[in-house]
């Protein structure tokens, strides 16, 4: 086993762990670190295949709290902006692609970090712009999360809320994601072979994550990965 495979597997298993003690953090772990290894042509097929496994996984444990009308605009408006996501990722440099993702996950480890506070979002319009933002972000980095979390945050979504419905969310957008890469020819034989070495690693992860959230502090341990995360972030931007 080579130190790229390794390291991956590793990383794999980070955000997996991550998302299923946390209720997120796939996404935004394996696609600042993935990238400087595998290359984003690679990385993004890759994650989005692991994301709607982990994903569905999360949703069976967390089904009960699932409020499907409180996302549907949100599923919606993302659907019909993931195409244009994957576009952007064929199209623009890969310095410029990486740029880009280490602003929006600065952006949002501060936010989350400093806790601040928006106001009450009722509009209907806002659930639009979240879903257009996610699905753009989503089709070109996996990353289609920070937007619905602000928005969920602005909403008042409990925590069981928050993990499924974003569970939910992100199966729809996943899906759509999948089809779209697969549209492109983006799983190619290496995707499809580290998907299968890192598949094992996601299912341990998430069973750790579940089991470890009673005697680790949840909150304390998102804290450490949002400070990795702005660190990895800027470390995009160079």
């Amino acid at each position: 086993m080579n130190s790229t495979l390794t390291f991956s597997i590793l990383i794999v298993f980070l955000g997996c762990f991550t998302q299923s003690l946390t209720g997120f953090g796939v996404a935004l772990v394996t696609m600042a670190l993935l990238p400087s290894l595998l290359g984003l042509q690679v990385s993004t097929p890759l994650v989005a295949l692991l994301a709607i496994v982990l994903e569905l996984l999360m949703l069976i444990r967390y089904h009960a709290a699932l409020r499907i009308k409180s996302i549907l605009a949100v599923v919606i408006t993302s659907l019909i902006a993931i195409p244009f996501g994957v576009f952007f990722l064929r199209r623009v440099p890969e310095g410029i692609a990486l740029f880009i993702l280490g602003i929006v996950i600065v952006l949002y480890a501060i936010y989350a970090l400093t806790g601040l506070r928006l106001p009450k979002l009722e509009h209907p319009a806002w659930a639009w712009t979240a879903g257009l933002f996610g699905g753009l972000l989503g089709g070109a980095y996996n990353t289609s999360g920070p937007p619905v979390v602000v928005y969920g945050n602005c909403r008042g979504w409990s925590p069981q809320e928050f993990k499924s419905n974003l569970s939910g969310y992100f199966i729809v957008n996943s899906l759509m994601v999948v089809f779209t890469h697969w549209l492109g020819g983006n799983f190619t034989p290496e995707v499809m072979n580290l998907f299968w070495m890192t598949l094992p690693v996601l299912v341990l992860g998430f069973l750790l994550g579940q089991s470890l959230d009673r005697w680790l502090n949840p909150e304390i341990f998102r804290r450490i990965v949002l400070v990795m995360l702005v660190v990895l972030g800027l470390r995009l931007m160079i």
